[in-house]
């Protein structure tokens, strides 16, 4: 009599924690072209609005409107751009906002860096409080602050200038940029400090010298937050150009497109245009060291 064997049920491999059937377990899986067609789609989604500014800024005003959510418009018109830096005063708005944003830019480097470097390397009576009232500060509403800042500019003299308005927005707390440095020199190891001190080092030669050429990644990561945060701000510079429209910057500028009883939109389109394009030059050439710093910043 033939015995008859019956195959036993596969007992699933799958062990538990495995994460074989997670997100990436199945992109991992699917055709390339898929993927790549989809994050090409999101892509495109995401960047539309840029686009279709980039094409309003080359259609005339009936043509914004009626073109819809087209993006080729029927005859470009490069006028535009020309009646934004010239008639808008654009141009005189450009110099304003790179002076204000370098300035403030470094000021805030500097003093942000020095910050983390001394909360991170430092034990000192208090630095737990310096640090829960630094983290504390990131709850206060800008808008709250706004009056005693300018009281104290108007005090000094500052308000109607650009030293007042950079001293206004590099004066800030700017806590996710010394969490930032303090995170990166936290991990140093402490060999460095002490081999600068036995060659003579003191506090400013060891962190100019040793300390902030180690930390180009946060540094780059910092002045790029800074940079947009500058170059965009608008509540401080309106404040402190109300009685000074030549010291405006470009996103205060964009009111003179604003109207009693119209807008122009296509001349806003290209004012807006001029006023990003530095900031994705800028992004596109720091983008590798903004992804290293807030690696380097978070790794422990």
């Amino acid at each position: 009599m033939t015995a008859i064997t019956v195959p036993r049920p596969r007992r699933s491999r799958r062990r538990p924690g495995d994460n074989r059937w997670t997100a990436g377990w199945i992109v991992r899986r699917l055709p390339y072209w898929f993927v790549a067609l989809f994050l090409a789609g999101a892509a495109f989604l995401w960047i539309y609005p840029f686009l279709w500014m980039v094409s309003a800024s080359l259609k005339d005003q009936m043509e914004v409107f009626a073109s819809g959510l087209g993006l080729l418009p029927d005859n470009p018109i490069w006028e535009n751009y020309q009646r934004a830096w010239t008639e808008a005063s654009f141009g005189k708005y450009l110099m304003n906002t790179v002076i204000v944003t370098v300035v403030t830019v470094v000021l805030v480097v500097v003093r942000c860096a020095m910050a983390g470097y001394v909360l991170a390397r430092y034990s000192f009576a208090g630095r737990k409080v310096v640090l829960g009232v630094l983290i504390a500060t990131l709850f206060v509403p800008t808008g709250y602050t706004i009056i005693p800042v300018v009281e104290v500019s108007q005090r000094l003299g500052l308000l109607n200038s650009l030293t007042g308005m950079i001293l206004a927005l590099s004066g800030g707390a700017h806590v996710a940029s010394i969490l930032l440095y303090l995170g990166y020199f936290r991990q140093l190891p402490r060999e460095l400090e002490e081999a600068a001190i036995v060659d003579g080092a003191g506090f400013l030669s060891l962190f100019f010298r040793v300390m902030m050429p180690m930390a180009i990644p946060v540094t780059a990561t910092v002045t790029l937050m800074t940079f947009l945060a500058t170059w965009n701000a608008f509540f401080l510079p309106l404040v402190f150009t109300f009685s000074r429209p030549d010291l405006r910057t470009l996103s205060v500028g964009m009111l003179a497109f604003v109207g009693e009883n119209s807008i122009d939109w296509s001349g806003m389109a290209a004012a807006a245009v001029i006023s990003l394009l530095p900031v994705v030059l800028l992004f596109v050439l720091l983008q590798r060291y903004f992804v290293e710093g807030i690696a380097g910043a978070v790794k422990q």
